[in-house]
Protein backbone atom coordinates (compact mmCIF):
# COMPACT_ATOMS: atom_id res chain seq x y z
CA UNK A 1 0.00 0.00 0.00
CA UNK A 2 0.79 3.53 -1.03
CA UNK A 3 1.99 5.50 1.97
CA UNK A 4 -0.13 8.06 1.08
CA UNK A 5 -2.78 5.27 2.65
CA UNK A 6 -0.42 3.80 5.57
CA UNK A 7 -0.04 4.17 9.00
CA UNK A 8 3.10 2.86 10.65
CA UNK A 9 1.75 0.76 13.40
CA UNK A 10 0.32 -1.06 10.29
CA UNK A 11 3.01 -0.97 8.38
CA UNK A 12 5.31 -2.47 10.46
CA UNK A 13 4.07 -5.55 10.87
CA UNK A 14 4.35 -6.16 7.12
CA UNK A 15 8.34 -4.79 7.07
CA UNK A 16 10.89 -7.27 5.98
CA UNK A 17 12.41 -7.20 9.22
CA UNK A 18 9.30 -8.22 11.43
CA UNK A 19 8.82 -11.38 8.59
CA UNK A 20 11.78 -12.26 8.99
CA UNK A 21 12.09 -11.67 13.32
CA UNK A 22 8.76 -13.90 13.18
CA UNK A 23 10.90 -16.66 10.94
CA UNK A 24 13.38 -16.87 13.79
CA UNK A 25 11.30 -16.99 16.66
CA UNK A 26 9.27 -20.12 14.78
CA UNK A 27 13.19 -21.56 13.67
CA UNK A 28 14.09 -20.83 17.48
CA UNK A 29 10.78 -22.46 19.01
CA UNK A 30 11.10 -25.85 17.02
CA UNK A 31 14.75 -25.81 17.99
CA UNK A 32 13.88 -25.29 21.86
CA UNK A 33 11.28 -28.32 21.08
CA UNK A 34 13.69 -30.47 19.50
CA UNK A 35 16.41 -30.17 23.01
CA UNK A 36 13.56 -30.81 25.06
CA UNK A 37 12.78 -34.22 23.44
CA UNK A 38 16.62 -35.07 22.70
CA UNK A 39 16.33 -34.67 19.30
CA UNK A 40 19.21 -32.03 18.67
CA UNK A 41 22.16 -31.11 21.19
CA UNK A 42 20.55 -29.39 24.21
CA UNK A 43 22.16 -25.49 23.96
CA UNK A 44 21.68 -25.07 20.23
CA UNK A 45 18.60 -22.49 20.70
CA UNK A 46 20.13 -20.35 23.22
CA UNK A 47 23.19 -20.56 20.68
CA UNK A 48 21.71 -19.49 17.77
CA UNK A 49 19.58 -16.97 19.72
CA UNK A 50 22.34 -15.05 21.12
CA UNK A 51 24.42 -14.99 17.55
CA UNK A 52 22.03 -14.83 14.87
CA UNK A 53 21.23 -11.18 13.39
CA UNK A 54 18.19 -10.18 11.03
CA UNK A 55 19.89 -8.76 8.26
CA UNK A 56 17.12 -7.93 5.04
CA UNK A 57 19.96 -6.35 2.88
CA UNK A 58 21.76 -9.49 3.20
CA UNK A 59 18.92 -12.07 2.63
CA UNK A 60 18.19 -10.52 -0.73
CA UNK A 61 21.93 -10.66 -1.57
CA UNK A 62 21.75 -14.38 -0.94
CA UNK A 63 17.71 -15.07 -2.64
CA UNK A 64 19.05 -13.84 -5.63
CA UNK A 65 21.59 -16.56 -5.80
CA UNK A 66 19.62 -19.60 -4.35
CA UNK A 67 15.94 -18.26 -5.66
CA UNK A 68 14.66 -19.16 -2.09
CA UNK A 69 14.00 -16.88 -0.01
CA UNK A 70 13.84 -19.50 3.17
CA UNK A 71 17.23 -20.90 2.35
CA UNK A 72 18.20 -17.52 2.04
CA UNK A 73 17.20 -16.41 5.03
CA UNK A 74 18.63 -19.86 6.54
CA UNK A 75 21.83 -19.65 5.02
CA UNK A 76 22.07 -15.67 6.36
CA UNK A 77 21.35 -17.14 10.30
CA UNK A 78 24.36 -19.47 9.35
CA UNK A 79 26.49 -17.05 8.63
CA UNK A 80 26.75 -15.64 11.70
CA UNK A 81 26.26 -18.64 14.08
CA UNK A 82 28.29 -21.33 12.48
CA UNK A 83 27.91 -24.68 13.21
CA UNK A 84 24.92 -24.94 15.35
CA UNK A 85 22.62 -23.27 12.72
CA UNK A 86 22.45 -27.13 11.09
CA UNK A 87 20.03 -27.61 13.82
CA UNK A 88 17.52 -25.58 12.74
CA UNK A 89 14.89 -26.53 9.97
CA UNK A 90 15.37 -30.08 11.10
CA UNK A 91 12.21 -32.17 9.62
CA UNK A 92 10.83 -28.99 8.15
CA UNK A 93 9.49 -27.23 5.23
CA UNK A 94 9.71 -24.01 4.08
CA UNK A 95 5.86 -23.70 4.58
CA UNK A 96 6.02 -24.49 7.87
CA UNK A 97 7.99 -21.20 8.63
CA UNK A 98 6.01 -19.31 5.80
CA UNK A 99 2.24 -20.16 6.65
CA UNK A 100 3.14 -19.81 10.46
CA UNK A 101 4.41 -16.45 9.82
CA UNK A 102 1.66 -15.48 7.64
CA UNK A 103 -0.82 -16.38 10.20
CA UNK A 104 1.04 -14.41 12.83
CA UNK A 105 1.30 -11.35 11.05
CA UNK A 106 -2.49 -11.56 10.24
CA UNK A 107 -3.32 -11.75 14.05
CA UNK A 108 -1.18 -9.27 14.90
CA UNK A 109 -2.93 -7.12 12.34
CA UNK A 110 -5.92 -8.11 12.83
CA UNK A 111 -5.78 -7.00 16.64
CA UNK A 112 -4.94 -3.37 15.17
CA UNK A 113 -7.95 -3.97 13.47
CA UNK A 114 -10.44 -4.83 16.28
CA UNK A 115 -8.81 -1.58 18.69
CA UNK A 116 -9.63 0.59 15.15
CA UNK A 117 -13.48 -0.84 15.59
CA UNK A 118 -13.19 -0.44 19.37
CA UNK A 119 -12.28 3.45 18.94
CA UNK A 120 -14.85 3.75 15.93
CA UNK A 121 -17.99 2.19 17.89
CA UNK A 122 -16.91 4.84 20.36
CA UNK A 123 -17.46 7.38 18.72
CA UNK A 124 -20.33 6.27 16.95
CA UNK A 125 -22.22 5.35 20.69
CA UNK A 126 -21.27 9.09 21.72
CA UNK A 127 -23.19 11.07 18.64
CA UNK A 128 -25.81 8.51 19.16
CA UNK A 129 -26.16 9.28 22.63
CA UNK A 130 -26.01 12.78 21.86
CA UNK A 131 -28.72 13.01 18.93
CA UNK A 132 -30.73 10.23 20.93
CA UNK A 133 -33.96 12.92 20.15
CA UNK A 134 -32.54 14.81 17.06
CA UNK A 135 -35.78 14.48 15.25
CA UNK A 136 -34.95 14.44 11.15
CA UNK A 137 -36.79 12.53 8.01
CA UNK A 138 -36.45 8.98 7.56
CA UNK A 139 -35.69 8.56 3.61
CA UNK A 140 -36.15 5.10 1.34
CA UNK A 141 -35.66 5.15 -2.23
CA UNK A 142 -33.63 8.73 -1.44
CA UNK A 143 -37.44 9.81 -0.98
CA UNK A 144 -38.58 11.50 2.54
CA UNK A 145 -40.78 8.29 4.57
CA UNK A 146 -41.37 8.55 8.02
CA UNK A 147 -39.10 10.88 11.25
CA UNK A 148 -36.54 8.71 13.09
CA UNK A 149 -33.64 10.25 14.79
CA UNK A 150 -30.54 10.81 13.93
CA UNK A 151 -29.15 9.47 17.12
CA UNK A 152 -31.42 6.40 15.46
CA UNK A 153 -29.17 6.59 12.44
CA UNK A 154 -26.22 6.24 14.18
CA UNK A 155 -27.38 3.36 16.06
CA UNK A 156 -27.71 1.66 12.69
CA UNK A 157 -24.07 2.04 12.22
CA UNK A 158 -22.84 0.96 15.70
CA UNK A 159 -24.79 -2.29 15.42
CA UNK A 160 -23.29 -2.69 12.38
CA UNK A 161 -19.87 -2.25 13.04
CA UNK A 162 -20.87 -4.16 16.53
CA UNK A 163 -21.07 -7.33 14.12
CA UNK A 164 -18.22 -6.66 12.24
CA UNK A 165 -15.74 -6.64 15.08
CA UNK A 166 -17.45 -10.40 16.56
CA UNK A 167 -17.06 -11.10 12.36
CA UNK A 168 -13.21 -9.89 12.95
CA UNK A 169 -12.63 -11.64 16.18
CA UNK A 170 -14.48 -15.08 14.89
CA UNK A 171 -12.14 -14.50 11.44
CA UNK A 172 -8.51 -13.76 13.63
CA UNK A 173 -9.25 -17.10 15.85
CA UNK A 174 -9.81 -18.61 12.84
CA UNK A 175 -6.81 -17.44 11.12
CA UNK A 176 -4.39 -18.18 14.17
CA UNK A 177 -2.63 -22.03 13.35
CA UNK A 178 0.17 -22.90 13.41
CA UNK A 179 1.44 -26.01 11.34
CA UNK A 180 4.72 -27.69 11.76
CA UNK A 181 4.17 -31.05 10.18
CA UNK A 182 7.34 -31.37 7.69
CA UNK A 183 7.06 -31.63 3.53
CA UNK A 184 3.47 -32.79 3.16
CA UNK A 185 1.93 -32.75 6.73
CA UNK A 186 2.60 -36.40 8.02
CA UNK A 187 4.99 -35.27 10.38
CA UNK A 188 7.13 -37.72 8.53
CA UNK A 189 10.24 -36.43 9.51
CA UNK A 190 9.37 -34.43 12.54
CA UNK A 191 7.52 -35.21 15.99
CA UNK A 192 3.88 -33.65 16.41
CA UNK A 193 5.16 -32.54 19.70
CA UNK A 194 7.18 -29.78 18.01
CA UNK A 195 4.02 -28.43 16.84
CA UNK A 196 2.13 -28.24 19.88
CA UNK A 197 5.39 -26.49 21.38
CA UNK A 198 5.46 -24.05 18.54
CA UNK A 199 1.77 -23.31 18.73
CA UNK A 200 2.32 -22.27 22.33
CA UNK A 201 4.92 -20.66 22.21
CA UNK A 202 3.57 -18.39 19.60
CA UNK A 203 0.18 -18.37 20.99
CA UNK A 204 -1.34 -20.27 18.06
CA UNK A 205 -3.51 -23.51 17.63
CA UNK A 206 -2.14 -26.47 16.10
CA UNK A 207 -3.30 -26.43 12.35
CA UNK A 208 -5.61 -30.05 12.82
CA UNK A 209 -4.50 -31.38 9.22
CA UNK A 210 -2.18 -29.44 6.91
CA UNK A 211 -1.23 -30.82 4.03
CA UNK A 212 2.31 -29.31 2.66
CA UNK A 213 0.63 -25.63 3.58
CA UNK A 214 -2.15 -24.58 6.13
CA UNK A 215 -5.49 -24.95 3.88
CA UNK A 216 -6.58 -21.36 2.44
CA UNK A 217 -10.29 -21.43 3.28
CA UNK A 218 -9.31 -20.05 6.58
CA UNK A 219 -7.93 -16.95 5.07
CA UNK A 220 -10.43 -16.81 2.52
CA UNK A 221 -12.73 -16.51 5.37
CA UNK A 222 -10.43 -13.58 6.58
CA UNK A 223 -9.90 -11.51 3.50
CA UNK A 224 -13.63 -11.63 2.86
CA UNK A 225 -14.46 -10.22 6.71
CA UNK A 226 -11.83 -7.30 5.68
CA UNK A 227 -14.48 -6.39 2.64
CA UNK A 228 -17.61 -6.93 4.59
CA UNK A 229 -16.35 -4.54 6.99
CA UNK A 230 -14.93 -2.46 4.60
CA UNK A 231 -18.36 -2.19 2.71
CA UNK A 232 -19.79 -0.96 5.94
CA UNK A 233 -17.48 1.95 5.97
CA UNK A 234 -18.90 2.76 2.51
CA UNK A 235 -22.59 2.67 3.56
CA UNK A 236 -21.18 5.21 6.06
CA UNK A 237 -19.15 7.45 4.09
CA UNK A 238 -22.24 7.18 1.01
CA UNK A 239 -24.23 8.61 4.12
CA UNK A 240 -22.70 11.32 4.64
CA UNK A 241 -21.95 12.23 1.21
CA UNK A 242 -25.99 12.56 0.11
CA UNK A 243 -25.68 14.12 3.82
CA UNK A 244 -23.56 16.79 2.87
CA UNK A 245 -25.39 17.94 -0.33
CA UNK A 246 -25.96 21.64 -0.53
CA UNK A 247 -29.50 21.28 -0.88
CA UNK A 248 -29.90 18.73 2.35
CA UNK A 249 -26.69 19.79 4.41
CA UNK A 250 -27.75 18.08 7.38
CA UNK A 251 -24.21 17.03 8.23
CA UNK A 252 -20.79 17.55 7.37
CA UNK A 253 -17.40 16.89 7.15
CA UNK A 254 -15.45 19.09 9.43
CA UNK A 255 -13.67 21.68 7.01
CA UNK A 256 -10.09 23.16 8.67
CA UNK A 257 -9.70 26.81 8.36
CA UNK A 258 -6.78 26.53 6.15
CA UNK A 259 -8.25 24.02 4.06
CA UNK A 260 -9.28 24.18 0.19
CA UNK A 261 -11.89 22.63 -1.47
CA UNK A 262 -11.05 23.41 -5.15
CA UNK A 263 -8.61 24.67 -7.11
CA UNK A 264 -11.09 26.92 -8.84
CA UNK A 265 -13.57 27.31 -6.68
CA UNK A 266 -13.35 28.67 -3.58
CA UNK A 267 -16.63 29.02 -2.02
CA UNK A 268 -16.50 24.48 -2.35
CA UNK A 269 -16.28 22.56 0.66
CA UNK A 270 -16.55 18.92 -0.27
CA UNK A 271 -16.52 15.11 1.18
CA UNK A 272 -13.40 14.16 0.23
CA UNK A 273 -12.73 12.14 3.26
CA UNK A 274 -15.68 10.32 2.76
CA UNK A 275 -15.45 9.95 -0.86
CA UNK A 276 -11.38 8.69 -0.33
CA UNK A 277 -13.17 5.83 2.12
CA UNK A 278 -15.64 4.94 -0.89
CA UNK A 279 -12.67 4.67 -3.06
CA UNK A 280 -10.79 2.45 -0.31
CA UNK A 281 -13.50 0.13 0.21
CA UNK A 282 -13.47 -0.82 -3.56
CA UNK A 283 -10.04 -1.41 -3.15
CA UNK A 284 -10.01 -3.80 -0.47
CA UNK A 285 -13.19 -5.67 -1.88
CA UNK A 286 -11.44 -6.37 -5.16
CA UNK A 287 -8.86 -8.36 -2.82
CA UNK A 288 -11.80 -11.18 -2.11
CA UNK A 289 -11.66 -12.77 -5.61
CA UNK A 290 -8.06 -14.01 -5.23
CA UNK A 291 -8.36 -14.54 -1.74
CA UNK A 292 -11.09 -17.34 -2.71
CA UNK A 293 -9.22 -18.62 -5.56
CA UNK A 294 -6.15 -19.03 -3.45
CA UNK A 295 -8.31 -22.23 -1.47
CA UNK A 296 -8.34 -24.39 -4.91
CA UNK A 297 -4.66 -25.61 -4.82
CA UNK A 298 -2.74 -28.77 -6.95
CA UNK A 299 -2.71 -31.12 -4.15
CA UNK A 300 -0.82 -30.35 -1.53
CA UNK A 301 0.64 -27.22 -2.22
CA UNK A 302 1.60 -25.58 -5.01
CA UNK A 303 2.95 -22.24 -5.08
CA UNK A 304 0.09 -19.81 -6.92
CA UNK A 305 -0.83 -18.34 -3.99
CA UNK A 306 2.06 -16.96 -2.41
CA UNK A 307 2.32 -13.86 -4.78
CA UNK A 308 -1.39 -13.25 -4.23
CA UNK A 309 -0.72 -13.30 -0.43
CA UNK A 310 2.52 -11.45 -0.60
CA UNK A 311 0.08 -8.36 -2.12
CA UNK A 312 -3.10 -8.75 -0.56
CA UNK A 313 -2.40 -9.45 2.88
CA UNK A 314 0.13 -5.79 3.63
CA UNK A 315 -2.34 -4.12 1.36
CA UNK A 316 -5.56 -4.69 2.71
CA UNK A 317 -4.96 -4.87 6.55
CA UNK A 318 -3.44 -1.87 5.56
CA UNK A 319 -6.02 0.01 3.57
CA UNK A 320 -8.44 -1.36 6.55
CA UNK A 321 -6.63 -0.02 9.02
CA UNK A 322 -6.20 3.68 6.94
CA UNK A 323 -9.80 3.23 6.56
CA UNK A 324 -11.26 2.99 10.25
CA UNK A 325 -9.06 5.50 11.97
CA UNK A 326 -9.77 7.82 8.92
CA UNK A 327 -13.46 7.06 9.54
CA UNK A 328 -13.32 7.39 13.27
CA UNK A 329 -11.97 10.67 12.60
CA UNK A 330 -14.62 11.93 10.63
CA UNK A 331 -17.31 10.73 12.85
CA UNK A 332 -15.68 12.47 16.25
CA UNK A 333 -15.64 15.97 14.05
CA UNK A 334 -18.64 15.68 12.20
CA UNK A 335 -20.99 18.81 12.16
CA UNK A 336 -23.99 17.96 12.70
CA UNK A 337 -27.48 20.94 11.84
CA UNK A 338 -30.33 19.93 13.80
CA UNK A 339 -32.04 22.97 12.19
CA UNK A 340 -31.96 21.74 8.53
CA UNK A 341 -32.79 18.74 9.66
CA UNK A 342 -36.05 20.56 10.58
CA UNK A 343 -36.28 22.76 7.96
CA UNK A 344 -35.95 18.92 5.64
CA UNK A 345 -38.65 17.57 7.72
CA UNK A 346 -41.01 20.06 6.86
CA UNK A 347 -40.27 19.84 3.26
CA UNK A 348 -43.08 18.00 2.09
CA UNK A 349 -46.19 20.04 4.34
CA UNK A 350 -46.78 17.13 6.69
CA UNK A 351 -46.93 14.57 4.07
CA UNK A 352 -45.13 11.78 6.26
CA UNK A 353 -48.40 11.49 8.72
CA UNK A 354 -49.72 9.77 5.50
CA UNK A 355 -49.24 6.42 7.02
CA UNK A 356 -51.01 7.45 10.60
CA UNK A 357 -54.18 8.53 8.81
CA UNK A 358 -54.36 5.58 6.70
CA UNK A 359 -54.42 3.63 9.53
CA UNK A 360 -56.92 5.67 11.69
CA UNK A 361 -59.07 5.34 8.46
CA UNK A 362 -59.12 1.61 8.81
CA UNK A 363 -59.96 1.33 12.22
CA UNK A 364 -63.28 4.16 11.88
CA UNK A 365 -64.94 2.16 8.65
CA UNK A 366 -62.97 1.76 6.06
CA UNK A 367 -61.04 -1.03 3.98
CA UNK A 368 -57.47 -0.76 3.56
CA UNK A 369 -57.87 0.04 0.16
CA UNK A 370 -60.65 2.57 0.26
CA UNK A 371 -58.24 4.45 3.27
CA UNK A 372 -55.57 3.95 0.87
CA UNK A 373 -57.09 5.72 -2.15
CA UNK A 374 -58.63 8.58 -0.38
CA UNK A 375 -55.00 9.46 1.86
CA UNK A 376 -53.40 9.22 -1.49
CA UNK A 377 -55.42 11.16 -3.49
CA UNK A 378 -55.24 13.96 -1.17
CA UNK A 379 -50.99 13.81 -0.89
CA UNK A 380 -50.85 14.25 -4.42
CA UNK A 381 -52.66 16.99 -4.23
CA UNK A 382 -50.23 18.55 -1.60
CA UNK A 383 -47.25 17.47 -3.83
CA UNK A 384 -48.95 18.90 -6.51
CA UNK A 385 -49.71 22.53 -5.29
CA UNK A 386 -47.36 22.51 -2.88
CA UNK A 387 -49.99 23.09 0.02
CA UNK A 388 -50.68 21.38 4.17
CA UNK A 389 -51.82 18.04 3.88
CA UNK A 390 -53.48 18.69 7.33
CA UNK A 391 -55.60 21.64 4.92
CA UNK A 392 -56.33 18.84 2.24
CA UNK A 393 -57.42 16.40 4.54
CA UNK A 394 -60.05 18.55 6.78
CA UNK A 395 -61.52 19.17 3.37
CA UNK A 396 -62.30 16.12 2.59
CA UNK A 397 -66.03 15.07 4.08
CA UNK A 398 -65.47 11.63 4.10
CA UNK A 399 -62.47 12.19 6.31
CA UNK A 400 -64.14 14.41 8.60
CA UNK A 401 -67.58 12.37 8.91
CA UNK A 402 -64.97 9.60 10.51
CA UNK A 403 -62.46 11.84 12.56
CA UNK A 404 -63.39 14.86 13.76
CA UNK A 405 -60.87 17.47 13.43
CA UNK A 406 -59.61 18.07 16.69
CA UNK A 407 -59.10 14.20 16.28
CA UNK A 408 -57.08 14.55 13.26
CA UNK A 409 -54.94 17.33 14.59
CA UNK A 410 -53.49 14.82 17.03
CA UNK A 411 -52.23 12.61 14.49
CA UNK A 412 -50.10 15.06 13.57
CA UNK A 413 -47.72 14.60 16.63
CA UNK A 414 -43.95 14.80 15.98
CA UNK A 415 -43.22 12.81 19.25
CA UNK A 416 -45.56 10.09 17.81
CA UNK A 417 -42.68 8.97 15.61
CA UNK A 418 -39.90 8.73 18.67
CA UNK A 419 -41.93 6.88 21.38
CA UNK A 420 -40.22 3.83 21.14
CA UNK A 421 -36.82 4.89 20.86
CA UNK A 422 -35.06 4.30 24.60
CA UNK A 423 -36.22 0.84 23.83
CA UNK A 424 -34.32 0.77 20.42
CA UNK A 425 -31.58 2.18 22.20
CA UNK A 426 -31.52 0.22 25.37
CA UNK A 427 -31.95 -3.18 22.92
CA UNK A 428 -29.23 -2.04 20.82
CA UNK A 429 -26.41 -1.17 23.41
CA UNK A 430 -27.17 -3.80 25.75
CA UNK A 431 -24.19 -5.57 26.56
Amino acid sequence: MIERYSRAELTNIWSDYNKYSIWLKIELAAAEAMEKFGIIPRGVSKKVSKKAKINPKRIFEIEKKVKHDVIAFLTSITEKVGKEAKYLHKGMTSSDVLDTCFNLQLNQAGKILIKDLDNLLLSIKKQANKHKFTVCIGRSHGIHAEPITFGFKMLTFYQEFLRNKKRLEDSINEISTCAISGAVGTFANINPKIESYVAKKLKLKIEPISTQIIPRDRHAQFFSTLAIVASSVERFATEIRHLQRTEVLEVEEFFGKKQKGSSAMPHKKNPVLSENLTGLARLIRANIIPALENVALWHERDISHSSVERNIGPDTTIALDFALVRLNDVIKNLNIYPKNMKRNLNLTNGLFFSQRVLLELTSNGFTREQAYSIVQKNAMLTWKNNTSFFDNLIKDQRIIKKIPVNKLKKLFDLGYHSKKINIIFRRALKK
